[in-house]
Parts: C-alpha cells; structure tokens; sequence
C-alpha cells in the first residue's frame, strides 16, 4: 500500500459521535465496526459476517477444506463459514455436506442444514450426527459465550466450549478428519491439549490476520484424526 493510498484511507475514516442513549463502549465498537476493512470486505464480497475471512486465510496456509467432504459447523450464526465451505466444497441443496448448528437465528445458505439449537443441549450431539448421515471430515467451532469481562470467567467458559466440541469431533470424525475451534489467549487447559496430541497427529494455536491483534481469540487446530 503506497503513502497516497494510507492517507487516502485516514481520510475516508468514518467518525461515530455519541448520542444520549448511546454508551462509550458502543460508540467504540461502532466505529471500530465502520472502519474494519474485513467489516467492509464482507459488504463487497457477499458474506455474512467479517469471520469468514478467518476461515479463508486459515484454509489458505494450511489446505485443509477439499471438495467432497463432509463438514460440522458448530456456532455457525450468522453463516460466514458455511459460505466460504459451501464454495470450497461444493455443497448444493440436492446433495448437503455442511451440518450448521445455533442456538441464534441464521437464514438459509444453499447446501447447508441448518439446526437451530443450543449446542450444549444434551440431545444436540445426537441431532447433528443424524443429520450429517455418517462420519465427519472436518469440525469446526467458532462459537463463544457472552463475555462478563472477568477475564477468567471468559476463559473458563470459551474452554468448556471448546472442550464439548473437541469430544463430540472425537465421536463423528473420520480417521484422518480435522477438528478447528476458538480457544482465549490465557492457556489451552493441558489436559485438553494431551487428549488432542493422543487423538491427532498434529496440535497447533493459530491466529489469522482476519482476527483482530486487541482481541485475545486464537483457534486451536487439530489435524490428521487417529480414530477414536
């Protein structure tokens, strides 16, 4: 990027003032919202949410979406994954490959089945494996509880997240499948990292260019499934 072209985009900077209802910290995360250029990339380029440019570059270095798998997408509202997979894999209505589960709303995206759901419901895990109609390829989750701004309190939530994600991959992939989830800077919990090293041949942290260096989110990537 020149100097013209940085000066150019200091210029088009969109400037949020504050309102009498509206607080410091939305009106922080509002203008960091209009400014993002992955916030802006979604608008051109069609997709449902900045998050799907984590997943591209993700795949882009380490190959792991092929065509002709089959994928769970746990966390996938608003569907900026789904979007990217359906692509990559070929996903269509007559033949899905992508299973997406949220306890939020998401409207349709062509190839995906969609269940809208609590993942942590006890009869969630028994839902997708039905619908996905045998084993899995790749598990991903992006999903993340509400933040209380307690620091370890977030932490211990996003884990258990993770880790009920990590046992329900153990169960539906395939040998040689995937697992992806988002995991807080603060220290993946060791007994987790241990069953995943047992389980898959390759454990990594990695964080995209797509997730913003303020925010503490890595993605904890597991490749290569030895079978449960």
């Amino acid at each position: 990027m020149t100097g013209d072209q940085k000066r150019g985009d200091r210029n088009l900077r969109v400037r949020v003032k504050t309102a009498k209802r509206r607080t410091n910290a939305s009106v922080r995360w509002l203008d960091r919202q209009l400014n993002d250029p992955y916030v802006k990339r979604a608008l051109i380029d069609g997709y449902r949410s900045r998050s799907a440019y984590k997943l591209l570059e993700i795949n882009e270095k380490r190959k792991l979406l092929q065509p002709g798998m089959k994928v769970v997408d746990l966390g996938a509202a608003p569907g900026g994954w789904c979007q990217v997979m359906a692509k990559i894999l070929g996903s269509t209505d007559q033949n899905p490959q992508i299973v997406a589960i949220d306890y939020l709303d998401m409207e349709q995206i062509p190839g995906v089945i969609f269940l809208k759901k609590d993942f942590l419901d006890d009869d969630a895990p028994a839902l997708l494996s039905q619908a996905l109609g045998g084993k899995a390829d790749f598990v991903l989750s992006d999903m993340a509880a509400p933040t209380t701004g307690h620091k370890k309190t977030d932490h211990l939530r996003i884990m258990h997240l993770c880790e009920t994600a990590a046992e329900f991959a153990r169960q539906v992939l395939a040998p040689g499948g995937h697992f992806l989830a988002k995991v807080l800077r603060g220290g993946t919990e060791n007994q987790l990292l241990a069953d995943l090293k047992r389980d898959y041949q390759t454990v990594a942290h990695i964080k995209p260019p797509a997730s913003r260096p303020d925010s503490a989110e890595l993605y904890l990537l597991a490749k290569s499934f030895r079978g449960a």
